[in-house]
């Protein structure tokens, strides 16, 4: 049996929105795409979603949760030292920013489409954004930062500035510019690495 055939329809359908989502964006996506492109019957999508915007936060989760589990393999490789941990983090969005499928951050693209303090899924793209305040936080305060509140600050921003303009510097550019930047800000606010 073949992966395709294995796959559940919530599955094939939030996987189909996660593509379409992310590549075209969520306003210019509409159900009867996903259904089409996912191959499941209309009845399967309202069955598992009962509305686009609770398929909008299901993938969000999804998204997240890949995202938590990115960032836990890029800390995993430098175990006890969380300036490496830090500065890997940035290296490995630097490379991100720079592939060819790269389309941004899914949460700063969700918050820029829906504008509307209430709609689910800004509030999901909300959470995210101080959930990564806080592990850099966590990271700086571990790295002895001197102001780690600050840096925390500095690098969230440093990192959504790659999502939302790492693609026009151009992937060279990206790739070596976003890492060094971060660096700079590390190695400022804990001191001269001597590595």
């Amino acid at each position: 049996m073949s992966d395709e055939g294995r796959r559940t329809a919530r599955e094939r359908i939030l996987d189909t929105a996660a593509e379409l989502f992310y590549r075209e964006g969520i306003r210019a996506v509409g159900i009867d795409t996903i259904i089409a492109r996912s191959g499941v019957a209309k009845m399967s999508l309202y069955r598992n979603f009962a509305s686009k915007d609770e398929l909008i936060c299901a993938w969000l989760e999804d998204t997240e949760a890949k995202f938590w589990a990115w960032w836990q393999g890029v800390v995993a490789r430098h175990p006890g030292d969380p300036r490496a941990q830090l500065k890997a983090l940035f290296a490995a969005l630097g490379k991100w920013s720079a592939h060819p499928k790269f389309r941004g951050c899914p949460f700063i693209n969700t918050t820029v489409e829906f504008r509307d303090t209430d709609h689910p899924g800004r509030a999901i793209a909300e959470r995210h954004a101080r959930a990564m305040r806080d592990h850099l936080r966590d990271l700086a305060v571990q790295a002895t930062a001197r102001e780690p509140e600050a840096l925390a600050e500095h690098l969230l921003l440093l990192m959504q500035g790659a999502y939302a303009g790492g693609r026009m510097l151009g992937p060279d550019v990206a790739a070596r510019a976003i890492p060094a930047a971060a660096a700079a800000l590390i190695d400022a606010a804990c001191g001269q690495d001597a590595r």
